[in-house]
């Protein structure tokens, strides 16, 4: 996993969007910041605004070590950002990107889900094969989940109440109760799966698999394939093509 990169405007939801490089995240509108991208730069331990309208670099602003994960709190304040290096998550003003405060990650934090109670991050901790679970108020963790091996990708059922995690290595889908935080299934995806989507309605899991090259369709309710999507691009090598990010449209 790369950069990361968000966007605040347009009165779209927070939604992120992975890119060689590059990390994003679009916030819902804000006045002051209409239209404006944000992006982590992982070599380079910074992050940058972006005006949308322009595609032009309005500030670059140094944050911690190795910054990959990127979003906004429920209500469009706070700027979390994972700094995996310093094994912490970083909260910063999206005006100023002013550091506000730290909140505790486990260690190598790569990637995040907040909860719709607005107050439970779940926490990908790649190195350390688990996911650490905090609370953004207290500023505390409340407990740590073991995963599979590398763990990336977080999705949430849109009632809060199943996290679904991917491991790279391990090649699962981990369906975790977010109540008593324990494991309800574990189903066998292809080779580095990374991002974790429900769909609209929350009847299907939606998994990517950059190895091997495909989306699986998974029904949430019962953890069987429906589908399994496969790619081919004219003179494209099968192993050059590997999806990532999934996003659905509003219909």
């Amino acid at each position: 996993m790369k950069n990361q990169l968000s966007r605040k405007g347009l009165g779209a939801k927070t939604v992120g969007i992975f890119l060689a490089g590059a990390a994003l995240c679009l916030l819902p509108s804000v006045p002051a910041l209409a239209a404006t991208a944000y992006v982590t730069n992982e070599k380079d331990n910074t992050i940058s605004m972006i005006d949308v309208d322009t595609l032009k670099v309005v500030k670059t602003a140094e944050v911690g070590q190795r910054p990959r994960g990127i979003i906004f709190n429920a209500e469009g304040t706070e700027l979390f950002i994972c700094a995996s290096d310093d094994d912490l998550v970083e909260v910063r003003d999206p005006e100023t990107l002013e550091l506000l405060y730290h909140l505790p990650s486990g260690p190598d934090p790569e990637l995040f889900i907040l909860h719709p109670d607005k107050r439970t991050l779940y926490i990908a901790n790649e190195d350390d094969n688990m996911i650490t679970v905090t609370d953004i108020i207290d500023r505390e963790v409340i407990d740590e989940i073991p995963v599979g091996v590398e763990p990336e990708g977080l999705g949430l059922s849109l009632d809060g109440k199943v996290l679904v995690n991917t491991s790279e290595t391990t090649n699962m889908a981990h369906f975790i109760d977010t109540d008593s935080h324990e494991i309800i299934e574990n189903v066998l995806v292809d080779a580095r799966p990374r991002v974790s989507l429900y769909t609209p309605d929350g009847a299907q899991v939606w998994i990517s698999a950059e190895v091997g090259g495909t989306v699986r369709v998974i029904d949430a309710k019962t953890y069987e394939l429906i589908k399994l999507i496969e790619f081919a691009i004219p003179s494209v090598n099968a192993e050059a093509i590997q999806p990532v990010g999934i996003r659905f449209t509003k219909d």
